[in-house]
């Protein structure tokens, strides 16, 4: 896959930085030393985990050079490192490890979650939020289009189930918080919604079509949006967005 685009991800840098602060606010990890930003993308997330923890060593995790490049301008004073999260071993145990809308990335959460839980120490504290969207018409249609368009490029799947990742993590000894916020991002128009998009779950979709394909996939997708999401009477659009929390604490 292409690598990501920085700029464009940030555009929406409120709406996308929120979940972090939801998720830190459930969080309550005394002298924490070593913290790891897993996914971190441009440093957004690493950025409150610095100011919620100052004295800390924070290091950010992603496979993205581009969005590297961007954490580490904004925070010199965090490490930055490129790696595979599904292999990432870190030198010590975490007494934190953060995980901000990555993990939905990547395959075989049955195996990923307990290696994330090996790299904690006894009492830390493993917190993930991802998007829980496979469902919704915004990723619905786009594997509509993808069907009609004879474009086969999903590099994503569902989710487990709440009760699924419940019982994964707490047979490794975690005691598990779990719950989801459904947010409603206030867009200005069908458009904001495909640029949103564009930053992440569109990208499989496009990345290997010429432009003339994109054009069509664009449009059409366009118009299966704009039949779904219609304009509220001040001329906005609002998009759902559910996003799943956990918070698993290493008991031993």
């Amino acid at each position: 896959m292409q690598d990501w685009n920085p700029d464009l991800y940030l555009q929406f840098k409120r709406e996308r930085t929120r979940p972090s602060y939801d998720l830190l606010s459930h969080i309550h990890v005394s002298n924490a030393c070593n913290l790891t930003d897993l996914g971190c993308g441009p440093g957004n997330s690493t950025q409150i985990l610095r100011e919620m923890y100052p004295l800390a060593r924070i290091m950010g995790v992603d496979n993205s050079p581009a969005m590297l490049v961007e954490a580490r301008k904004n925070l010199p004073d965090c490490q930055f490192t490129e790696a595979n999260i599904a292999t990432w071993v870190p030198e010590t145990k975490q007494d934190l490890i953060f995980a901000n809308a990555s993990l939905q990335w990547l395959p075989d959460h049955k195996v990923l979650f307990p290696h994330l839980v090996n790299q904690l120490q006894s009492g830390g504290i493993l917190a993930i939020q991802m998007p829980n969207n496979w469902n919704e018409p915004t990723h619905a249609l786009m594997r509509k289009v993808a069907n009609e368009q004879s474009i086969s490029a999903v590099y994503r799947t569902a989710l487990l189930s709440i009760t699924e990742y419940y019982d994964l993590l707490s047979a490794t000894t975690c005691s598990v918080d779990i719950w989801q916020t459904t947010y409603y991002h206030v867009m200005p128009s069908i458009g904001s919604i495909i640029d949103w998009l564009r930053a992440t779950g569109l990208r499989p979709y496009l990345e290997n079509l010429n432009e003339k394909q994109k054009e069509q996939f664009l449009a059409r997708y366009h118009e299966l949006l704009t039949k779904t999401y219609p304009k509220q009477d001040n001329g906005y659009v609002l998009m759902p967005f559910p996003r799943l929390f956990i918070i698993a604490k290493k008991l031993n």
